[in-house]
């Protein structure tokens, strides 16, 4: 062995030695759907990362929207930004609690794979559009889309993620696929896919609002409206006093997620303490997840989110365009319903197996907004 670099045996019993009991480590993974030999240097985890980063629907991620149609501005943000800043916040915690980094990383980067077009409205319409064939969700279609759409390798179909990471896209705290034995007895995903979950909550709450300022949706006395960023706003005033409007914006958004990080570090390295767990098995028992808010940031954080939907979210130039947008949506996932020829070769394949409106919502939950707003000009003959 070539002693200038570490095997990943190397790697996983540094973690066993380093990371905290209750951690999700690499040798101790459930392994794949489907069988592959281990990388001589690289943990299974950090395999799925790069899985994931070098997946086309990862790169898609770069024209869907996040709150404000993409296109709109330079600076604002799209669900691939979004994703890699759930993906840091992640680690920032995973690493202040002893977690698996890599692991948390990994469900942070996939955790937006599966959504729609046009953001959250592009989804409310894909689910209107499938309400009497099944429904759309854009976490289940995360899991569709790493174990069934992405067509990376030849002998299976999707991306053959590890049990954790796809565990880790299911939210609010679903069991999957776990073995009937022990079905019943697990309640929770790993502390990893807990931590995703909240940093992705942590991310939109502080970002979303970043951009609405950024696109002079709020006012200063609508913001002022709000405790989390009237804390903030506070705090930053008394450390630079006299600072220009646009720096001190910054800062205000700096010190929410700095506050949001710091309370859920805090307070789940006490729920874990009390709770007394010594493994990633035991975790996955627990009645509710360990990784939390205090009570104070959790009624902060949902004001903070109704302020959001009431002055964001559904704010006339944002909710208006989206309107608009996903009437194209819909037009074109009608479309492809009446005239199924207009599907690529790949969904025509999955007609029978999956179903026509199935296959459709597959197909247009996987485009961005910009070639679907193109579809609609080439089926309308704009």
């Amino acid at each position: 062995m070539d002693e200038r670099w570490k095997t990943r045996a190397q790697i996983e019993a540094t973690e066993s030695d380093v990371l905290a009991p209750f951690a999700q480590k690499s040798g101790d993974s459930r392994g794949r759907q489907y069988s592959e030999p281990s990388h001589a240097y690289r943990t299974e985890f950090q395999r799925d990362r790069a899985r994931i980063i070098h997946s086309r629907a990862f790169r898609r991620l770069e024209y869907k929207t996040q709150v404000f149609l993409n296109g709109t501005g330079d600076h604002l943000r799209t669900r691939l930004t979004h994703s890699i800043e759930v993906a840091s916040i992640s680690r920032t915690i995973a690493r202040a609690l002893g977690l698996n980094e890599d692991l948390a990383e990994a469900i942070a980067l996939a955790h937006d794979l599966g959504h729609a077009p046009f953001g959250h409205s592009g989804e409310e319409m894909l689910a209107e559009c499938m309400r009497d064939h099944g429904g759309f969700d854009h976490n289940r279609q995360s899991l569709r889309v790493v174990e069934l759409l992405e067509t990376a390798y030849p002998n299976f179909p999707g991306l053959n993620l590890t049990f954790e990471v796809r565990e880790g896209l299911q939210k609010h705290q679903a069991v999957y696929e776990f073995p009937a034995s022990r079905a019943e007895e697990y309640h929770c995903p790993s502390l990893e896919a807990q931590v995703a979950d909240l940093a992705d909550e942590i991310t939109y709450y502080s970002h979303d609002l970043d951009d609405a300022v950024d696109f002079e949706i709020l006012s200063p006395t609508q913001l002022s409206e709000n405790e989390v960023w009237r804390r903030s706003h506070r705090a930053v005033l008394a450390r630079y006093a006299g600072g220009r409007e646009p720096e001190l914006h910054k800062l205000i958004i700096r010190d929410i997620i700095d506050n949001e990080v710091h309370d859920v570090v805090a307070t789940s390295a006490q729920s874990i303490a009390d709770a007394g767990v010594q493994s990633a098995d035991e975790v996955r028992r627990q009645a509710v997840s360990l990784i939390r808010y205090s009570d104070r940031l959790a009624e902060a954080n949902r004001a903070l989110r109704k302020f959001l939907y009431q002055h964001v979210y559904y704010h006339p130039p944002v909710s208006e365009v989206n309107r608009r947008a996903c009437e194209m949506l819909r037009g074109v996932f009608e479309a492809y319903l009446i005239d199924p020829d207009r599907l690529g070769e790949g969904a025509l394949r999955r007609i029978e197996r999956e179903g026509l409106h199935r296959t459709v919502c597959d197909y247009v939950a996987g485009m961005t907004d910009r070639y679907l707003m193109e579809e609609y000009q080439r089926i309308n003959g704009v």
